[in-house]
């Protein structure tokens, strides 16, 4: 073998040693493509919120926090998954599909924080019960605040709604979305006929609170377990009152808590009659648990789908 073939056989071997790494690099170029034309990244339908635009997919926060409103076991495990790290991840891939949107409590600010200064692009409602809740979430950026759903029903029970409207005025003083969230289509028709100021409600649609009383008079019998008892009947009750007010509304829990992702068919079902159910300008409010599947690209589809009634931005 002469200088000549010796050079040109060392470039070529060059060659291929870089080969591998480009076809990788296009590889994924081509697969990060892929993945925005499949998941419409940049299409989600959003609707108005204040001077803001919200998704029509909003992330919620009780698998973040280990709030599966299933067992004490599942708690656990959404606990030991849901490092700050993994939040983050999974928070980045929400925005990568198109929602824009988090909904979180106070016990998350420093997270949405760090989210937003590492680059991240996303809208933070949250839950407040007290004044003092106030200030920190402000300070943090959050653009909506809703008076804590338990509390809510727990003061409409007890013939004390009013004292829901305290924190809603401070809410507005703040400069912020005001809201109210409930598990109870009563509520909202309670305040509609209040006539307070307000901007929206985050309203379940299983009332999944009911005393054993309550049951035991509806059904005529009381199901174990009785804490955490969801009904077929109750999304359509709840659909109704959201149709009724103007005020935009964020349906949550419209996959009972997980116990409706058994399978895609009955996870397509809730989005459609959710969607179906709702105003063009609600949206809806879901809990992600990726440990298993892409959730946030397969619900953004599922949106995308039903959900596109209103023009995307």
């Amino acid at each position: 073998m002469n200088l000549t073939q010796l050079d040109t056989r060392r470039d070529f071997l060059k060659r291929a040693a870089v080969l591998p790494a480009a076809l990788m690099i296009a590889r994924e170029y081509s697969q990060g493509a892929t993945d925005a034309a499949a998941t419409g990244e940049g299409k989600m339908p959003r609707v108005p919120f204040g001077k803001h635009t919200l998704s029509r997919l909003v992330c919620g926060a009780n698998p973040f926090n280990g709030g599966s409103h299933l067992s004490g076991f599942v708690n656990r495990e959404m606990r030991a998954y849901y490092t700050p790290e993994q939040i983050l991840k999974t928070l980045r891939r929400c925005q990568q599909v198109g929602i824009n949107g988090w909904q979180s409590g106070s016990n998350n600010i420093e997270l949405y924080q760090r989210f937003i200064a590492e680059g991240g692009q996303m809208h933070y409602l949250s839950l407040a019960t007290k004044p003092d809740d106030i200030p920190p979430l402000v300070k943090a950026g959050c653009v909506g605040i809703a008076h804590h759903g338990e509390v809510t029903d727990q003061l409409f029970k007890a013939g004390h709604l009013d004292q829901v409207n305290e924190l809603l005025k401070r809410v507005r003083d703040a400069g912020l979305r005001v809201g109210v969230s409930t598990h109870m289509p009563a509520v909202v028709d309670a305040i509609e006929s209040k006539g307070w100021d307000l901007d929206f409600y985050m309203t379940c649609v299983y009332e999944r609170h009911r005393t054993a009383e309550e049951l035991k008079k509806l059904l005529g019998y009381v199901p174990i377990p009785v804490r955490e008892v969801y009904l077929e009947e109750d999304p359509p009750r709840m659909f109704k009152v959201i149709r009724q007010t103007r005020r935009t509304c964020l349906a949550f829990k419209i996959l009972a808590a997980g116990r409706l992702c058994e399978n895609k068919a009955s996870v397509e079902k809730a989005f459609r009659e959710t969607f179906a159910g709702i105003k063009p300008t609600d949206a809806v409010l879901v809990g992600l648990y990726d440990r298993y599947s892409d959730q946030p690209a397969e619900d953004a589809a599922f949106t995308r789908r039903f959900g596109s009634s209103t023009p995307a931005t």
